[in-house]
């Protein structure tokens, strides 16, 4: 019996190298794009991390990783934030056409080139010194410059964006008769909103902090998950 649904049988990657070789110049192109969306997660939160461990005064457990953008080592964060959102929107126009045609096709994409345009926007509009870090900044400082304000912004829309493709796209593998992706779809999209409003709720607090970023790796495990399996049922 043939393969239903709007993707191909799924390619082994590792074993299938006659499949793979006879790609279509148009299968090429979205896989490369989707390629994007695999080492997207893995590069910035590498890189956050990292830099959250070895920078001298941040705390993990108390400081939002907008924060690394600050201080005489903060253009470290600002590449980083450009290069991820370059490499989400990447992904965005790879998961256009991998999706394309079908339900989410339209706005799972877009919403996720939101996220990548929040990203590049966050590396432009710095975020505040706050809570102590950089070291010589007043625990209780309070005040929020226009740049500060519109990197809270950008990321707000920007994870709005994320949280909203996580659900469009899980209502797409549920059209295709993909329950276990859809569940997981939702599930990341739902502990990202919780870990986002809780630590918009309680910023500074050690608890809704380590919150939100588990709930930040847990997305971007998502994308890049998702873009793996993308990558080997593509039609397009």
């Amino acid at each position: 019996m043939g393969h239903r649904g709007p993707f191909p049988k799924e390619i082994d990657m590792t074993t299938d190298t006659t499949a793979v070789a006879e790609c279509t110049p148009a299968q090429r192109v979205t896989r490369s794009l989707l390629g994007y969306g695999v080492i997207a997660g893995p590069f910035y939160v590498t890189v956050s991390l990292a830099q959250a461990l070895t920078r001298d005064g941040f705390d993990l457990s108390r400081h939002a990783w907008s924060l690394l953008a600050t201080g005489s080592l903060g253009w470290i964060q600002v590449l980083n934030f450009a290069l991820s959102g370059a490499m989400v929107l990447a992904f965005a126009v790879g998961l256009r056409r991998a999706l394309s045609p079908g339900r989410g096709s339209t706005w799972a994409p877009r919403l996720v080139a939101g996220y990548g345009t929040g990203l590049l926007l966050a590396s432009i509009f710095r975020a505040d010194p706050g809570f102590g870090f950089p070291p010589g900044t007043p625990a209780d400082a309070h005040d929020v410059s226009w740049h500060g304000m519109l990197h809270l912004v950008c990321a707000s829309i920007g994870f709005l964006c994320l949280i909203a493709a996580c659900l469009v796209v899980g209502r797409r593998f549920a059209a295709d008769n993909r329950p276990g992706w859809a569940l997981y779809s939702r599930v990341s999209g739902i502990c990202f909103l919780a870990g986002f409003v809780g630590v918009a709720a309680g910023a500074g607090s050690r608890p809704l902090t380590i919150a939100f970023v588990a709930s930040v790796v847990i997305v971007w495990t998502w994308m890049s998950l998702v873009s793996v399996h993308l990558y080997r049922t593509t039609a397009k």
